[in-house]
């Protein structure tokens, strides 16, 4: 079954509350997480919901680049507030368009006033081999595709 990786930022969508979240009252946040709780668990229970993670913020993340020899750490990184990845979903759909269809319903996620908010949520689907195999599986022999 194809995988869809859904990636979560933090651009507001249509909510215009200056601070985001942090200026919802406590019942639209509450109202908020209930709501991808809610379709957390009924993805979970249809077997399409793979993977859900939410990330720290950013200032406390890491650069590392390394020559296979030595490593560089530095902090960051260091990208516009709306780019930073504030998690990510993985979806086993049947079809692209139920990966859209869910990546909808998380995009509706109720604001202030129970608005749906519709924050931007990217997907993408994972690369496999030609096999179905991981491209972990496949890099080194040049054979992986998108099917």
């Amino acid at each position: 079954m194809p995988r869809y990786l859904m990636i979560v930022d933090y651009q507001a969508g249509t909510d215009e509350t200056p601070g985001g979240m942090a200026g919802w009252k406590p019942e639209e946040v509450q109202g908020h997480m209930s709501y991808y709780e809610a379709l957390n668990k009924a993805l979970t229970e249809s077997g399409e919901l793979v993977h859900v993670e939410a990330l720290t913020p950013p200032d406390q993340a890491f650069v590392v680049t390394s020559d296979g020899t030595d490593r560089t750490v530095t902090d960051g990184p260091f990208q516009e507030f709306k780019e930073w990845v504030a998690g990510y979903m993985i979806i086993d759909a049947e079809t692209e368009e139920r990966a859209l269809e869910i990546a909808g319903l998380y995009s509706a996620a109720p604001g202030p006033g129970g608005r749906a908010i519709e924050q931007p949520i990217q997907v993408r689907r994972m690369y496999h081999g030609t096999d179905g195999s991981s491209v972990d599986d496949t890099i080194a022999f040049g054979e992986a595709s998108i099917e």
